[in-house]
């Protein structure tokens, strides 16, 4: 059976309801940067998550090709993941999405190397006829941070880290939001098949003493 991120590491995919801390590990992405709203189905963040994807998908099929990663096991591609920001840190507007700057992210395997990345763009580029240089090898060593699960629509958001936020104060700690620190969501659902407020998002904050 293919390993599955989501379900072997449970601490970092499926917090509960209510706010934890957690020590996040160190962990390598294929990544896009980019700005403007995620809704808009011409803008840049469309367009960085089918690169993304296909960035992903090469790398879990390479072993059926002409690649072979040392130390390679099939897997599940890990969800999308996104480091969001505005010009003011700690006051986000969500009514103004053109202005969110955005590194959208696919976790990759401890197994893959800069030099297996370097090879997937190459071969996705080949195949399926497309600038794949935009994609990037991203290295994130998030640290000690707050989380919840989000249960509805992206909107509600700032119910959910309101509460965090709360918790986070009331543990000793305080948010730690920089520009090397970003509010990260992880996305469990497919908005695509799945009611607004049903949808699952882990969200999460950079904290500190």
């Amino acid at each position: 059976m293919a390993f599955d991120f989501k379900k072997e590491f449970k601490q970092i995919y499926a917090p509960g309801k209510k706010p934890s801390i957690i020590e996040v590990p160190k962990m390598n992405y294929v990544a896009v940067r980019g700005k403007g709203d995620p809704n808009d189905e011409s803008g840049e963040y469309k367009r960085a998550i089918e690169l993304l994807y296909g960035l992903s998908y090469t790398l879990k099929m390479s072993y059926k090709g002409g690649r072979k990663i040392d130390g390679f096991f099939e897997y599940v591609v890990p969800p999308l993941e996104g480091l969001w920001w505005q010009k003011d840190e700690n006051a986000v507007d969500y009514s103004n999405k053109d202005s969110f700057s955005w590194i959208s992210l696919i976790r990759l395997p401890d197994f893959v190397t800069k030099e297996d990345f370097n090879w997937a763009v190459q071969e996705a580029q080949r195949k399926k006829k497309r600038d794949f240089s935009g994609v990037v090898f991203f290295s994130y060593d998030e640290g000690t941070c707050v989380q919840c699960m989000h249960i509805g629509p992206y909107d509600d958001e700032p119910k959910t880290v309101e509460m965090m936020h709360q918790f986070t104060k009331e543990n000793g700690y305080c948010i730690d939001l920089s520009e090397n620190r970003r509010h990260h969501e992880i996305y469990l659902s497919d908005p695509r098949k799945t009611a607004s407020e049903k949808m699952r998002t882990v969200i999460r904050h950079p904290i500190k003493k």
